[in-house]
């Protein structure tokens, strides 16, 4: 082996670098739902619907541009790619600051044209170049490293929200309840400004460290047999169209959907079903002192979930290494069916963090399991884009977990509580507490049928069909 290559092999590493700080910063997108409450505030005629669609119309647009931006990334390279990701998601936030100089109805449109379509592009393009890179590099070590590879997106809202609710409202920054520094009260719009500057330096600045490994590159000492997970014979690889012409895809394609309704719709609502829990057992109006503290509570168990979101993406990548995809996945749907069927029921903080930590967990194990299951079966060659449009049903299921939330809560009182305004005076707001048993169970019994799919999926040959129908190459669907 060469120099230079062996050289590479040794740098391999940054690669990761670079991912994890980008990831960390494009994971803030599930910091939303501390945003939910205070836009609210400012516009009272936004119902529940109205909150929930610039969450949901980002992780859509995330999720459309992880199929162009891998298209674009297997072309041009993952370094340019990610840095304009990073430059879109910066300006969709700084340009969401300017939401509260409009009208409620032209507001939405800007909040959902600028954080959600440009900024939600941007995250997506960014997104798929970490994933891809690492896949390449790490051959030997798929499921650990496209786990470590979204381990920051799903981390990023561990430090996120509490700057988010710390500068929103005022206070310091506090990680597990540890204050840490005073931040000063700057208000939703201009912490959507700051938050844009923080992720358009760090975005931009990780993807420099990305970059694909040369043509021809093994680990020393690897083959590609020493795998157990990899299906794909030596040196085939699918096109987007050959891959989405086989029952496997779709089969993939379905489970994900599954997977990723659950976990978003908890994930992007964590906090008001949480508030929705807990302020019920207080007498209203609700002082001020109190309201904040549920509001600290409540985005404090957005950070514990980004920990659990994070590890599941580390902890289940290593385990499918050894077990395999197939068992791993089981276990994985199994679990959250049995968290989301229980949610309903755990309301004191402790077993709400309990509960939401489990489907924290498993979530992230979808995001690590996913990618490295597209290239077990359909080669590393394409990834890219074959991952792009596998992830589609991350957005298909960021369209419906929150819709559905929000569609299915029952709204069970107007609770008036008190604030301090920008004035100093006293004001009485009030907050929709709902009930989300319905969208929680609906949510586990879809993952319970996707955990049946999975293990009954038969292991027969699904073909490489090529456009002449001359050759055929076998794929054994052995999950």
């Amino acid at each position: 082996m060469s120099d230079q290559i062996q050289q590479n092999i040794t740098n391999r590493w940054w690669v990761v670098v670079g991912a994890l700080i980008i990831q960390i910063s494009l994971g803030a997108v599930y910091i939303w739902s501390i945003f939910q409450s205070p836009l609210k505030e400012m516009f009272p005629s936004w119902n529940e619907t109205d909150v929930t669609m610039p969450a949901q119309i980002v992780l859509a647009a995330f999720a459309l541009a992880v199929i162009f931006g891998g298209r674009l990334q297997d072309k041009f390279g993952p370094r340019m790619i990610a840095t304009v990701g990073g430059l879109m998601l910066g300006w969709g936030l700084i340009l969401a600051g300017l939401t509260g100089n409009f009208d409620d109805r032209t507001a939405l449109v800007w909040l959902i044209a600028t954080f959600s379509v440009i900024g939600g592009i941007g995250i997506g393009m960014a997104y798929v170049c970490p994933i891809a890179t690492c896949i390449k590099w790490f051959p030997d070590k798929r499921g650990l490293l496209t786990g470590l590879a979204v381990a920051g997106f799903g981390a990023g809202a561990f430090f996120f929200a509490p700057l988010a609710k710390g500068l929103i409202l005022g206070g310091s920054y506090q990680l597990l309840n540890t204050s840490l520094f005073d931040l000063p009260k700057l208000g939703i719009f201009n912490t959507f400004i700051v938050i844009g500057i923080i992720f358009l330096i760090a975005v931009v600045s990780g993807a420099q460290l990305l970059r694909n490994p040369p043509d021809g590159y093994v680990p020393a000492g690897w083959t590609r047999t020493s795998t157990t997970n990899a299906v794909t014979p030596q040196n085939v690889d699918y096109t987007s169209k050959e891959m989405l012409r086989t029952p496997m895809f779709w089969l993939l394609w379905l489970t994900y959907f599954a997977g990723c309704t659950a976990g978003l719709l908890v994930i992007m609502k964590a906090a008001p079903i949480y508030l929705s829990f807990s302020i019920g057992a207080l007498t209203p109006p609700i002082v001020e002192a109190d309201f904040i503290d549920i509001s600290a509570q409540a985005a404090m168990a957005v950070s514990i979930l980004a920990i659990f979101n994070s590890t599941g993406r580390i902890l289940w990548g290593k385990i499918s290494d050894n077990i395999g995809r197939k068992m791993t996945l089981v276990m994985i749907f199994m679990i959250c069916s049995a968290a989301m069927l229980s949610l309903g029921s755990m309301q004191t903080y402790t077993l709400y963090l309990f509960g939401i930590s489990l489907v924290g967990l498993c979530f992230g194990g979808f995001l690590a399991l996913y990618p490295a299951l597209t290239a077990d079966y359909f080669g590393t060659k394409h990834i890219g884009v074959n991952y792009g449009w596998m992830f589609s049903a991350y957005g298909a299921g960021g369209l419906f977990g929150p819709f559905l939330a929000a569609l299915l809560m029952k709204k069970i009182a107007d609770v008036p509580y008190l604030v301090t305004d920008n004035a100093g005076n006293i004001v009485q707001k009030t907050f929709a507490a709902g009930e989300y048993a319905t969208a929680f169970f609906v949510a586990g019994i879809i993952c319970l049928i996707a955990a049946i799919m999975i293990g009954l999926a038969l292991e027969k040959p699904v073909p490489k069909m090529e456009d002449n129908m001359t050759e055929i190459h076998p794929v054994h669907c052995n999950l």
